[in-house]
């Protein structure tokens, strides 16, 4: 049973990672409807702009701070400079789109740094503690904290600040919106920074445990696309369970089902969201939208 509860463990450390992307996901795709499949590159972006700040002398968690800023910034002009001139196009070209933030970031991380894997510092000290015989690691404890504050801070600022409350009105009914005095495409283009933020974070917790390199996020996107549609692709609240339970399913299917081994373990969790959607097709916690003719 102690294995058991090791694994689930290793999973939850695993599966914040993957909701914290797919978090980012979901934050896009409620404000303008669009999957952003460059999310994962665009984050990996910013953790090689915190890895090189440290080559040039600055502290860890500054560098972190700062790169989480660029991000930010990063969001931001890609809202304005590629996904607004879309926002009316099909929906096929706007998947173009985001593919072609893919590989611009994925690109641009070669040119500048190379193709070779790179060490990154952990932001949490190393050892940890026992439960039982359960082995809990500081970077455990680490993960899950970051993920748990970002769900707090999400919570309080998109129920209790006019902030917060304009970005949930821009992505329900951007016509209305604008009625009520909403300024809109600013709205959006906060949504774009703030995903941007999250997914770099994503990164830089990765990074450790994978090596910085410029396709290291690519295996993770597929794991956050996975939970962002088991929980629901309108709820923030559904990203994060589902991508726990995508990790924590990642880690038990690939020890207790052998003929599946760690080349496939992300059959796991995809035969998992699959189950749930023949059960509810908008995942655990998204909602029907209901069209009056």
């Amino acid at each position: 049973m102690s294995f058991f509860f090791q694994l689930a463990v290793s999973g939850l450390t695993t599966g914040a990672i993957y909701a914290a992307l797919a978090l980012a996901l979901v934050l896009i795709f409620r404000a303008t409807n669009v999957v952003n499949f460059g999310q994962g590159e665009m984050a990996t972006f910013s953790a090689y702009g915190a890895w090189q700040l440290m080559q040039w002398g600055v502290p860890l968690w500054l560098a972190v701070l700062a790169s989480l800023v660029a991000a930010f910034a990063i969001g931001i002009v890609t809202f304005r400079l590629i996904i607004r001139p879309m926002m009316d196009a099909p929906v096929e070209a706007t998947v173009v789109i985001t593919l072609g933030i893919l590989v611009l970031f994925q690109a641009a991380c070669m040119w500048i740094w190379g193709a070779e894997q790179l060490s990154f510092p952990s932001l949490f000290p190393g050892g940890g503690f026992s439960i039982g015989d359960v082995r809990v690691l500081a970077s455990a404890v680490g993960t899950l904290a970051i993920l748990l504050a970002i769900a707090l801070a999400m919570g309080f600022v998109f129920r209790f600040t006019k902030l917060g409350l304009s970005m949930r009105a821009a992505a329900f009914d951007r016509t209305r919106s604008v009625l009520v005095g909403v300024d809109v495409e600013r709205m959006l283009m906060l949504g774009w920074g703030f995903a941007a933020v999250i997914g770099a974070l994503a990164a830089i917790l990765i990074a450790p445990r994978l090596f910085l390199s410029p396709t290291m996020m690519t295996p993770i996107l597929f794991y956050a696309l996975a939970a962002a549609t088991l929980g629901g692709w309108d709820s923030p609240l559904g990203a994060i369970v589902g991508g726990l339970a995508v990790g924590v399913a990642e880690s038990l299917g690939a020890s207790y089902l052998p003929f599946i081994g760690a080349d496939m373990r992300i059959a796991v969790p995809i035969a998992l969201t699959l189950t749930i959607l023949l059960v509810k097709p908008v995942g655990l916690f998204g909602s029907y939208k209901v069209t009056k003719l």
